[in-house]
């Protein structure tokens, strides 16, 4: 019960905050009294109830998130494919040392620029996507192999346990925290480099190309329109991807104890 009012009283403040700064917003928009500067939020939800009703406004979303997520679970694939090797051998992990650091520091306009000599602005955003969060899943993978206990691994190997049941009760209960923290903050990242991608090479069809044409046309409601949209497309996948995630880390722990 204290539980469930703790949620209840949450999810009132949170409302609350919500709430204030769409208040304000509306406030700075009839102050400014330039649409085309400040449009106000109840133009840009107008226009967001204007494009739901059209199909091509569902498209767009989900190729924009077809070519995002693919880049985002390459990078999870190969990130934590190279930390596992990467924690066994030392030549690899020195040789990847440099290359994290390069692309953790490039701006992501540059990889944008250079990756629009070497492949059509159709599958940019997926090359983005992967570029920009393989760092922090790679690191926080290695992170989390790094960090399990070599004396379990001993006795597991004394007892001769299946390598399938060591990945499953030694190495997951280690890894999967640094995953699900690697993977919250990435999948923010993976959009909004990924749109930008889209954007500066103007790939139709995506949610970059729609913002840029509002942008090009003046639209501002519109570019604030698409703008809520990239945020809660960003955020409904990233909740759907935490809720599963740790719904799999208590079965886990439920596993292990028993």
């Amino acid at each position: 019960m204290k539980n469930h009012d703790n949620r209840t009283r949450s999810f009132v403040y949170m409302l609350s905050a919500w709430l204030f700064w769409i208040t304000v917003w509306q406030y700075a928009s009839m102050l400014m009294g330039q649409r085309l500067l400040l449009v106000s939020p109840f133009a840009v939800g107008g226009t967001l109830l204007e494009q739901i009703t059209q199909l091509s406004f569902w498209e767009t979303i989900l190729y924009s998130m077809h070519r995002i997520l693919a880049g985002f679970f390459l990078a999870t694939f190969l990130g934590v494919a190279l930390a596992t090797l990467s924690a066994r051998y030392q030549a690899l992990r020195i040789l990847l040392h440099p290359l994290n650091a390069v692309i953790t520091a490039t701006p992501v306009v540059s990889f944008i620029m250079l990756a629009l000599v070497w492949m059509s602005s159709r599958s940019l955003s997926m090359f983005i996507s992967f570029l920009m969060v393989f760092p922090v899943l790679y690191t926080s993978a290695l992170t989390g192999i790094q960090s399990v206990d070599v004396k379990l691994m001993e006795m597991a190997h004394v007892f001769r346990i299946p390598k399938w049941r060591r990945v499953i009760y030694i190495y997951l209960p280690d890894i999967l925290p640094h995953l699900i923290s690697a993977w919250s903050v990435s999948m923010g990242l993976s959009f909004k480099s990924g749109v930008a991608a889209e954007v500066l090479g103007q790939a139709s069809g995506t949610i970059g190309d729609r913002l840029y044409r509002a942008r090009l046309y003046l639209d501002t409601a519109e570019l604030f329109a698409w703008t809520v949209v990239i945020i809660a497309v960003s955020v409904s996948v990233e909740r759907l991807m935490m809720v599963t995630l740790n719904a799999i880390q208590r079965r886990l722990e439920r596993a292990i104890r028993v």
